[in-house]
């Protein structure tokens, strides 16, 4: 289970690049809403602790459980259907221990170490219809689940992520083509399908985001409030932004024109008070922090190790993308938070533990 390794081989320009990122986080959630500060400085910690941890246990040895932490992940989420905590009418949250805890947010670390191992001991058998099949299977219990509690954002990052596993695990580009093929059309009348005003594909509320994302101006003083207010308040920052914590009148954070600006709008709140720098830094850091999973993957010992560090790689950067993408308008409002910047300790902490087993996986790494 542990092993002694080099310190040279320690990847400390992921270490720093990670928790640069949470540093900004910090700061400004702080700003966002004081209160919240210690609770963040402290989940981070934890989560460096964590990301240490498991950075000195051998991957192989996590991925020899791998049906355990498939059903571990079924029985959290069962456990948040049946008794989880009801918050603005979405069933997310479990309280373990006097612990409020969010099991959609470790799904998505769960799911890639399951798939790793499970794509990589039937790799022969990837491009045959029955694994996928099976796979498309084994996904939608824990899709399901997730997608009814209700939480559409994270099922679209979790079908995204696992496309990214099957990829990297070797799916035929044929496959990929053909899927395609058929995936862009019918997504296509989906999307024309849920514009009418009787549809029933998805929830009314979600249809109206997608609805005030297309006519802001319509929506101004409704859904496309928040959006709005958010791309104002980027635009004020121009170069250097407005100083975290600053008694700026006209600043948005300060009017309250953003209602929860420490999860889905931290990118507004950075953007307003730390300018185009601070907004362009986020971005650097995570472009880094991606490109240097993917090198991990490159360089992994095994199948398995290229699939969970490409599987990160997926991860932080899709849900970076959608959350700057809605922040800036370029997306319909969703609720999914930017990693290591946002407010919350289950997502935070999850995706520390999941760059800890990218740090052992690059220990392991081929010597060239």
């Amino acid at each position: 289970m542990l092993r002694q390794y080099k310190l040279k081989d320690y990847d400390f320009k992921l270490i720093l690049c990670v928790i640069a990122l949470s540093v900004i986080g910090v700061l400004a959630i702080g700003s966002a809403k004081n209160e919240l500060l210690s609770r963040q400085i402290l989940g981070m910690g934890a989560g460096i602790f964590i990301m240490l941890l498991l950075s000195f246990i051998d991957y192989s040895f996590i991925l020899y459980f791998y049906w355990f932490l498939y059903f571990a992940n079924i029985i959290l989420l069962l456990v948040v259907t049946l008794f989880g905590i009801n918050i603005n009418g979405a069933q997310r949250w479990v309280n373990i221990l006097g612990i409020q805890f969010q099991p959609s947010e470790s799904a998505k670390i769960l799911l890639i170490l399951f798939f790793a191992q499970f794509i990589m001991k039937y790799r022969e058998e990837l491009n045959t219809v029955k694994f996928l099949v099976f796979s498309a299977l084994l996904l939608s219990v824990p899709l399901l689940l997730v997608y009814t509690q209700p939480n559409l954002s994270t099922s679209i990052v979790i079908v995204v992520v696992f496309c990214s596993l099957l990829f990297v695990g070797g799916l035929s580009y044929k496959i990929v083509l053909g899927v395609l093929a058929v995936i862009v059309p019918i997504v296509t009348i989906i999307f024309v399908i849920v514009l009418q005003p009787d549809q029933q594909l998805i929830e009314p509320y979600q249809a109206k985001r997608i609805l005030s994302w297309l006519q802001p101006d319509k929506y101004a003083d409704t859904t496309a409030y928040q959006q709005l207010n958010s791309i104002t308040a980027i635009g004020s920052g121009q170069l250097w932004g407005k100083g975290l914590n600053n008694n700026v009148i006209a600043s948005v954070k300060n009017g309250n024109f953003i209602s929860e600006p420490q999860n889905d709008f931290i990118y507004a709140i950075i953007g307003e008070e730390l300018g185009f720098v601070g907004a362009v830094s986020c971005i650097i850091l995570v472009l880094f922090i991606v490109l240097e999973c993917i090198n991990v993957a490159r360089q992994a010992k095994d199948l398995a190790g290229s699939i969970i560090a490409s599987g990160m790689a997926s991860l932080i950067g899709f849900q970076s993308f959608v959350n700057m993408a809605v922040a800036t308008g370029i997306a319909p409002t969703t609720g999914i938070p930017f990693p290591f910047v946002s407010y919350g300790l289950t997502s935070l902490m999850s995706l520390y533990a999941g760059i800890g087993i990218v740090l052992n996986i690059r220990l392991q790494s081929k010597k060239y």
